[in-house]
């Protein structure tokens, strides 16, 4: 494939990042990075509307041939761990609608991809990608730059991402998660 383009999503529910590249002769171009402020939004359904909404909108206006999204790591807090999980499955969705394959990537292991660091802070992440990207300035949130972030991970995995974590469509989630599926 000559030119493709990654939409990289870093999912939240305050704050969902994103950001596209295009990768033409293996080389990447920066496309564009912004955030879907949500914190205004009190109830949690509505912020999973417009998350789908909105990754909806990015594939239908700059049709990316792969999405890149960032796996949640686990904390303490199982609330919160629930809620993100949704954030990712509804934005995972909006992908798997338009038959665009999926593949997650660890935290750590998009930092160890852009730095060469897997405990480097969101501030070393968004350095180097203005490095390697060329664009002037940084977000004022760094949600943005986590997005773009997986998508570049992405680029440098050549599309390999967790291998058990790529999905092509319906079809292949079904198949590789049997356990989720109540007949």
């Amino acid at each position: 494939m000559a030119e493709r383009i990654i939409l990289g999503i870093d999912p939240g529910t305050t704050i969902m990042g994103f950001g596209l590249i295009k990768v033409v002769e293996n080389k990447m171009q920066f496309i564009v990075m912004n955030e879907l402020q949500l914190s205004k939004y009190s109830d949690h359904y509505v912020k999973l509307r417009l998350i789908f909404e909105r990754t909806i909108e990015l594939i239908d206006n700059y049709n990316p041939d792969e999405i890149a999204i960032e796996a949640p790591f686990f904390g303490k807090n199982v609330q919160s761990m629930l809620k993100l999980g949704r954030a990712q499955g509804v934005a995972m969705a909006a992908g798997l609608s338009r038959d665009i394959p999926i593949i997650e990537y660890s935290p750590k292991k998009i930092k160890m991809a852009i730095t060469g660091n897997g405990n480097a802070s969101k501030e070393q992440v968004a350095k180097m990608l203005q490095q390697l990207l060329g664009f002037k300035t940084l977000p004022k949130n760094l949600d943005s730059t986590d997005g773009l972030a997986a998508a570049v991970c992405h680029y440098f995995n050549a599309g390999k991402g967790e291998e058990s974590q790529k999905y092509t469509g319906w079809k292949a989630f079904v198949s590789q998660n049997p356990s989720k599926i109540k007949s």
